[in-house]
């Protein structure tokens, strides 16, 4: 699931100027391909990713929820990753700017004032310098209330999660999150796994769902492109419904391809998800410099569909050698997600996934999705 939709969140933040926007039509047909990839099917990945993270926190229980326990883990796997990640990020952009390279693609990590640097660095306020780390910036949040969450999706789940998706949907003002389908994922992870969900029990209807699933990708992605970039509310609203009902479709279609060679194969890959997110950005935007400073906006679709490709390919490379010339720092950029043998990741270890799964089926299956 991972790997499947972090791949797809690649395309979602390949760069593009407004002379190049796709809400322009001048590419026809290539132009509602690059709104069906980046604005309709793969934001999907955002609330889906809430829902695993939401989902394993809580496999073992409420009761046996260990706060303070998840606390220090999660500093080790997800806030010590963040800050590397994005320090370092902003670091290089801060020494490239000081060079006259960079401005105009990335914010002003030179002049910029305290306040706005600090967000850039730590995602106070809004999105980090590196910009698909708010995630983690909103699943941290999500993990300190976690507490709570359990609580209230335990005693009143339904009203729980009527109120975070009201929320998530409509035009409500984010709060203290900057993604607001993150809490409702999160919330709903945590609703499947407390209350015993069979997760499996749609998955003789996968075909059939993605079906819909895509069927409603396409229609939304058609409402995007004719009435795009400034969305009406209704279509806003129905982007961000398509985007949560994405959580069921998104298991749908895992379903489906964790049946393939490759798919078995890329559920095994050790942290190689983690490490695709984190250092996706600051390459797409690299190609992008690069692209403007030889081609013309009429060639950018050859860059939109080239780059994440080349991206992927590249970011393969570089995690394959960083795991095997640098495994300590290789463990520390991906959050630890690997054992320490070099064997499956520690989340899908079937000790670790045994009572939060159906028992209907084995370890092995269990680890594998």
């Amino acid at each position: 699931m991972r790997i499947l939709l972090i791949s797809g969140i690649v395309f979602v933040h390949v760069p593009y100027d407004p002379q190049t926007s796709p809400f322009l039509g001048a590419n026809g047909f290539a132009d509602w391909i690059r709104v069906f990839l980046g604005d309709s099917i793969f934001r999907v990945g955002v609330p889906c990713l809430s829902a695993i993270s939401g989902y394993l926190l809580f496999r073992r229980g409420l009761d046996a929820f260990d706060y303070g326990k998840t606390i220090r883990s999660k500093a080790r796997t997800v806030l010590l990753p963040f800050l590397i990640w994005n320090l370092a990020f902003l670091a290089l952009v801060y020494i490239a700017q000081g060079q006259g390279i960079g401005f105009g693609y990335l914010p002003d990590a030179v002049n910029t004032p305290p306040r706005e640097l600090a967000t850039l660095a730590f995602a106070s306020e809004a999105a980090p310098i590196n910009v698909p780390l708010y995630f983690l910036r909103d699943l941290l949040l999500c993990i300190l209330l976690a507490p709570v969450l359990g609580l209230l999706i335990m005693r009143y789940p339904l009203a729980t999660l009527a109120i975070f998706f009201i929320y998530a949907v409509f035009p409500i003002p984010n709060g203290i999150f900057l993604k607001k389908s993150i809490l409702f994922g999160f919330s709903c992870g945590i609703y499947a796994s407390l209350h015993k969900i069979d997760i499996r029990m749609l998955d003789p209807y996968a075909e059939k769902i993605t079906v819909v699933f895509l069927t409603a990708a396409v229609l939304l992605a058609t409402a995007l492109y004719w009435t795009g970039p400034d969305f009406p509310a209704l279509i806003d609203i129905l982007r961000n419904l398509t985007a949560i009902c994405g959580i069921v479709g998104s298991w749908a279609i895992s379903a489906i391809l964790v049946r393939s060679h490759l798919g078995m194969r890329l559920s095994r890959a050790e942290g190689l998800s983690f490490w695709i997110f984190c250092a996706h950005y600051p390459l797409l935007v690299a190609f992008w410099m690069l692209w403007n400073r030889a081609a013309e906006p009429e060639l950018y679709p050859l860059f939109y569909f080239s780059t994440p490709i080349l991206a992927l390919l590249i970011l393969i490379a570089s995690h394959k050698a960083a795991k095997r010339m640098t495994p300590r720092l290789h463990a520390f950029l991906t959050g630890s997600r690997t054992s320490r043998r070099g064997g499956a990741p520690k989340s899908a270890t079937p000790s670790g996934a045994q009572k939060g799964w159906s028992k209907t089926y084995s370890a092995e299956d269990k680890a594998t999705r």
